[in-house]
């Protein structure tokens, strides 16, 4: 028997300051759904999750959850008030004795639950609300952009828990790898009106396109109709006494089809002009290592970057990829060795902190303010590759429109931050640029748009980003920051440098070796247990470990590209298989915590 919608929208209808986001749209989230929300910056993406969840109201229109159904959504911007701790919050709606799902949950996405409100950064407030959703466990997930500050550890590592979810989804992401592995259909925003597409996102641009060029025929149609008929209006005004009106009329009802027919957004006019050639060797590193306190950041590091080269920096937050790319341009001084810098080398930065932006100004400020872009005697113009520009002009370049311009920094949305960054480092000329966390909330065309642009750029790149197909597609060398200074370099992108690196434990088995250690480590403590619970406590270690090896092999078949469209009475029973076995696993674990305190009572 089919199963009800998890959630259906009827007739949903919703304006934002006299623009309207959507007009009678209807759509439904089906049990097992594993769906892609894409769309342009600004197209409502997160307007329609919000709708999902309950916290913006439609003017018209229902939004339904059957009885019983769980819904849970990842919040941009949690409120964190009342809560002294990350994992408070985290854990403020679990109930008693599942602490433990928060705790795999903190350590697959590396944030610290003892971290105190009041000096949790925003990335680290983000991944406890991502927790906090993967620990509650609903039957139906909205993620807004989980993969933003994650690296890129934590971001397969996510990626592996939602592939292993018996729970449906509805996922917004600008990358393309995790929206690939994952999705089963995808939700397409497009001038207000949602498209569905019963196919993951592999492939989706192919049938964008496929649609627009229909769209394009279908309007040309509609112009070569319209001048036929105006035509014959114009000159059979001479050659008839009375007009045919209700051919008139219709010519009339033609011009205001296609008056009302709205045009497709424009891309952002992403151009780059290279500075002066620089020499042709632009950084070269000699026996470089750099700690701050206890902390090696780099050790005994050689590097050479030569003219043209696009250089990735990769590894865990934290590790120092920032702080390696500033030693590399003579922002920060080595502990020791040596960094030598190429001639006529013009160098513009995209900040991961988006520093350069004044977020209280206004556009318009922040472009005019800007010395490397101010006109000297003119408010209203910048300078852009060497020639005024109007500001309004120029942001509109951006896909910014008139009323944004006045409007504060602070009211953009993350992608948008972005762009306008993107304005101010586009309008210098340079021969090295310095991207770290470029790819963070730009939609997919835009992040095309820059892919493009760095491939013709004829100057020099130094990136880090986490999004491992933006990497693939840009890199020419991947460096590795592994840790305790050991920074390692390879060959190509990220898919060249994970088929070199050394490999490593699976992350099941380096986590029944950690379990395997504390139990070794706890061998005269089964005195308070009884000869059946001590039997039972020696035993278990066992069985945890067979139960992750089953997961292990579950968790890739599932994993196999295509198995539901080609074997989805196989899909459906290993599904069920490996929720059996997570479920066995989590009892297992509990049990030995609690014979392990029992123990040591």
């Amino acid at each position: 028997m089919a199963r009800a919608p998890l959630l259906q929208l009827s007739g949903i209808s919703l304006t934002f300051g006299g623009n309207p986001v959507f007009d009678n749209l209807s759509l439904t989230v089906q049990p097992g759904d594993r769906v892609a929300l894409v769309g342009r910056n600004g197209s409502g993406k997160s307007t329609l999750m919000k709708v999902m969840a309950g916290m913006v109201e439609p003017d018209r229109g229902q939004v339904v959850v059957p009885a019983g159904v769980t819904v849970g959504y990842m919040e941009q911007d949690p409120d964190l008030s009342g809560y002294a701790t990350l994992g408070d919050f985290a854990a403020s709606r679990l109930p008693e004795g599942e602490a433990y799902r928060l705790a795999l949950a903190a350590e697959g996405l590396k944030f610290d639950p003892s971290t105190p409100v009041a000096t949790a950064s925003g990335g680290e407030r983000r991944r406890a609300a991502l927790a906090k959703l993967l620990a509650e466990a609903p039957e139906l997930m909205l993620l807004d952009e989980p993969t933003n500050h994650l690296d890129i550890q934590a971001i397969e590592w996510l990626e592996r828990e939602l592939a292993e979810t018996r729970a449906a989804f509805v996922l917004i992401s600008h990358d393309r790898a995790f929206l690939k592995a994952l999705t089963r259909a995808t939700l397409w925003i497009d001038r207000g009106e949602v498209r569905r597409r019963e196919a993951g996102f592999e492939g989706f641009e192919d049938w964008r396109e496929t649609i627009w060029a229909e769209e394009d025929e279908a309007r040309h149609k509609l112009d070569r109709k319209i001048r036929a008929e105006a035509k014959w209006a114009v000159e059979g005004i001479s050659a008839r006494r009375k007009r045919n009106q209700g051919r008139v009329r219709a010519l009339a009802a033609l011009r205001s089809e296609r008056a009302a027919q709205i045009r497709r957004q424009g891309t952002a006019a992403l151009e780059l002009e290279s500075g002066p050639v620089s020499g042709k060797k632009v950084i070269e590193a000699a026996g470089l290592s750099k700690s701050f306190g206890d902390k090696l950041i780099v050790k005994d590091f050689d590097l050479r970057v030569l003219r043209g080269d696009r250089v990735a920096f990769v590894g865990p937050n934290g590790v120092g990829k920032t702080t390696l790319l500033k030693l590399l341009t003579g922002e920060t001084g080595p502990d020791a060795g040596s960094v030598t810098l190429g001639t006529k080398l013009e160098i513009a930065v995209f900040d991961q902190a988006r520093a350069r932006l004044d977020h209280e100004a206004s556009l318009w400020e922040n472009l005019t303010g800007d010395p490397l872009m101010a006109v000297s005697g003119a408010s209203d113009q910048v300078m852009v590759r060497g020639t005024p520009k109007h500001v309004v002009g120029y942001l509109k370049e951006f896909l910014f429109d008139d009323a944004q311009a006045r409007a504060p920094v602070r009211s953009l949305s993350g992608g948008e931050k972005a762009r306008l960054l993107l304005a101010k480092l586009m309008a210098q000329p340079a021969n090295l640029l310095i991207l770290d966390e470029p790819t963070n909330d730009l939609d997919v065309e835009t992040l095309d748009l820059l892919q493009d642009l760095l491939g013709e750029f004829d100057g020099t790149v130094l990136l880090v980003s986490h999004d491992r197909d933006f990497i693939d597609r840009v890199a020419t060398t991947t460096i590795a920051m592994e840790g305790d200074g050991r920074a390692v370099v390879y060959p190509g992108g990220w898919s060249d440098y994970a088929r070199q690196r050394p490999a490593a434990a699976a992350p099941a088995a380096r986590a029944a070796s950690r379990r395997e250690a504390a139990k070794k480590e706890e061998p005269a403590k089964s005195a308070g247990l009884s000869f059946t619970e001590k039997k039972r406590f020696d035993e278990l270690p066992a069985r945890l470990e067979k139960l992750e090896s089953e997961i292990g092999k579950l968790s890739e078949l599932l994993a196999a590209p295509g198995l539901f469209e080609r074997d989805p009475v196989k899909f459906r029973k290993a599904s069920e298989m490996l929720a059996e076995r997570q479920a066995a696993m989590a009892a297992a674990e509990e049990d030995w915590l609690d014979l392990a305190e029992r123990a040591g009572g």
